[in-house]
């Protein structure tokens, strides 16, 4: 039940990853939550619900600050995985260890 009233409470106030791309040069993410993995190849980040996945080449994180990170560089692709919740993820962590 909780689960249900956070998931409609992110929904009202805009808490909900938020993702703007400008051509493949730039990506906006609001409501990011954490850097999990950084590099200039590859990047994953942690936003509500979502662990996103961005390749390319000379990618830079910029302005870290306010739950929003700019990713620049030149994006080839961008990967959405859901991330399992904690009652779940002991069944499933065998499973998907490899995943977000």
């Amino acid at each position: 039940m909780f689960d249900k009233i956070a998931d409609r409470a992110r929904e009202s106030f805009f808490l909900e990853p938020q993702i703007y791309f400008d051509c493949d040069r730039q990506l906006l993410i609001e409501n990011c939550r954490r850097i999990e993995e950084y590099n200039e190849i590859f990047m994953k980040l942690i936003s509500g619900k979502l662990c996103i996945q961005i390749w390319g080449s000379d990618l830079k994180a910029y302005d870290f600050r306010g739950n929003g990170l700019i990713v620049r560089g030149k994006i080839a692709k961008v990967e959405f995985i859901e991330r399992g919740d904690s009652k779940n993820e002991g069944a499933n962590a065998e499973k998907n260890k490899d995943k977000c």
